[in-house]
């Protein structure tokens, strides 16, 4: 890390990114030790900006880390109702008869979503748990102890030039320091 004076700020944990394993870690770890600081940093304006839009969720995960999602109004509305299997060529599309795949493309079960929307729901029962979460915050750099251990990342820091040099409104930004750092960025 440079020289350059900056704010610090310690936690128990640091997680960057505040995607589904981001946020399921952290709240995971809220629910088994209340008193931890868990921080997660998300570089996107708000948590979900930077997450893939739709897709296939399993909730299996999702029933084990909060088993009452359903009462506290996840966002897994449309149930899957159907499955079709294609190939596609240059002649068009054949289906493959469903009892040919395999039983990990089966989706009976699932529920079609959005991801950003799931990220957010997420983000608001981590908050509720006492995670601190900072959007808009992207991570620049590790910070690395005496022993070349993590320690900690910068977050925060603007005007960098694309050569690397400071820019006219340069922002240092802070240290986020953890005991543990979970880099879960995609």
């Amino acid at each position: 890390m440079s020289d350059i004076e900056r704010e610090t700020m310690e936690y128990d944990v640091v997680i960057v990114g505040a995607g589904p394993s981001g946020l399921s870690a952290a709240i995971r770890l809220k629910q088994l030790n209340a008193d931890l600081e868990v921080v997660v940093l998300e570089k996107g304006s708000e948590v979900g900006a930077h997450i893939l839009s739709g897709a296939v969720l399993d909730p299996s995960a999702l029933n084990k880390l909060i088993p009452d999602w359903k009462a506290k109004g996840a966002p897994l509305n449309t149930a899957v109702t159907e499955d079709n299997f294609y190939v596609l060529g240059e002649a068009g599309q054949l289906r493959l008869p469903n009892m040919v795949m395999p039983p990990l493309m089966s989706n009976h079960g699932n529920y079609i979503v959005s991801m950003g929307n799931v990220c957010r729901w997420m983000a608001e029962q981590a908050e509720e748990l006492g995670v601190e979460i900072f959007a808009g915050m992207a991570c620049s750099e590790l910070v690395y102890g005496d022993n070349d251990e993590i320690k900690g990342v910068v977050a925060g820091e603007f005007g960098i030039n694309a050569d690397g040099s400071h820019g006219p409104n340069y922002e240092p930004g802070m240290v986020l320091n953890g005991k543990y750092v979970l880099l879960s960025e995609g």
